[in-house]
């Protein structure tokens, strides 16, 4: 039950990217894309630490934790628990009718 939901919330989230990142952005969460989702996700999480930089920035630390929370149990009862808050708090920030 509980990975349905976060199946769902995800699902969600990627639903609420533009259409020409949500493809990618599928199949980097497939089993057979880890090899790619964790170097990503690990560059992600390095480059905002560089967020005073021009391109780096803050974005990338949230969609790097993202990447790695399917490969990293912790991270993923983190990303899930935020997501749920999320739904609950701010429906509309996941598409969903407020209320």
């Amino acid at each position: 039950m509980a990975d349905d939901d976060s199946e769902r919330r995800m699902n969600l989230l990627i639903h609420r990217l533009p259409a020409s990142f949500q493809k990618p952005a599928r199949w980097l969460r497939q089993p057979s894309s880890r090899w790619v989702r964790i170097p990503v996700g690990i560059l992600l999480i390095i480059g905002s630490f560089l967020s005073i930089l021009p391109v780096f920035g803050l974005w990338m630390l949230p969609l790097g934790m993202v990447m790695l929370a399917q490969d990293v149990p912790f991270i993923k009862r983190l990303i899930d628990r935020l997501l749920a808050w999320i739904e609950w708090k701010h429906p509309k920030w996941l598409g969903l009718p407020a209320g």
